[in-house]
C-alpha cells in the first residue's frame, strides 16, 4: 500500500524527544491531539507516567504514545487500522530511536487477543465511529486495566460518552470542539 504523504507536522511538546516533529498525513477521521491539549494532559499524567505501561488505541500519528515514551513510559503499544498510518508510525519510531509495539488491528480485536494490563490508556477513536463506550466496556470486560489505571478520552465537546461505573472523572477540559478527559479506574 502506498505511504501516507504528509500534509502537516506536529511536535512532541515535552520530555527527551521535545521538539521532535511527526508527519501528519491526510487520512479520513485523523485528528491529531493539538499541542496544548497534549501538554495539559501530560502535566496531569506527570506523577504517573514514569515506568508506566501504556496503550495508544486508535493511534493515528502516534503523538500521544510517542509523547508518553518521551516522558518516561516503560512501554507503549500502538493500535491502528490504517496500513499507511501504521507504516508512518513505525518509520517515526525508528527515526526517533524508540522501541514500541505497533499493531495493525481493530481496537476491539486487539483487546480480545492481547493479555497485557495497562497503567495508562489513550482512547481517542474517530468521532464519527462513536466507539468510546463500547471500547471502554471492552477494556473492563477483557481485564486490560491495572488497578488505578488512568484512561484519557477525547470526544466532541458537546458529547460526554458514558463510561464504566468504576471510572471516576479525574480531570477534564475543552479546546474548541473537543472535550478531553482523564478518568481513574477505582
Amino acid at each position: 500500500m502506498p505511504r501516507a504523504e504528509p500534509t502537516g507536522r506536529l511536535r512532541i511538546v515535552g520530555g527527551t524527544l521535545r521538539g521532535s516533529r511527526l508527519d501528519v498525513p491526510a487520512a479520513p477521521g485523523l485528528r491529531p491531539t493539538p499541542d496544548r491539549v497534549r501538554e495539559t494532559l501530560f502535566n496531569w499524567l506527570a506523577p504517573f507516567i514514569q515506568g508506566a505501561s501504556c496503550l495508544d488505541l486508535y493511534a493515528g500519528t502516534g503523538a500521544l504514545g510517542i509523547e508518553a515514551l518521551s516522558r518516561g513510559a516503560a512501554q507503549v503499544d500502538f493500535v491502528e487500522t490504517d496500513t499507511r498510518l501504521v507504516t508512518l508510525l513505525r518509520e517515526n519510531l525508528l527515526r526517533l530511536k524508540q522501541t514500541a509495539t505497533v499493531q495493525r488491528s481493530d481496537a476491539l480485536q486487539f483487546l480480545a487477543a492481547n493479555s497485557t494490563r495497562y497503567d495508562i490508556v489513550f482512547l481517542d477513536p474517530p468521532f464519527t465511529a462513536g466507539l468510546w463506550t463500547e471500547v471502554a466496556s471492552a477494556l473492563e470486560a477483557r481485564d486490560r486495566l491495572q488497578p488505578g489505571a488512568l484512561i484519557y478520552v477525547e470526544s466532541p465537546a458537546q458529547e460526554i460518552p458514558p463510561m464504566p461505573p468504576n471510572w471516576a472523572l479525574h480531570r477534564e477540559g475543552r479546546a474548541g470542539a473537543v472535550r478531553y478527559a482523564l478518568y481513574r479506574r477505582v
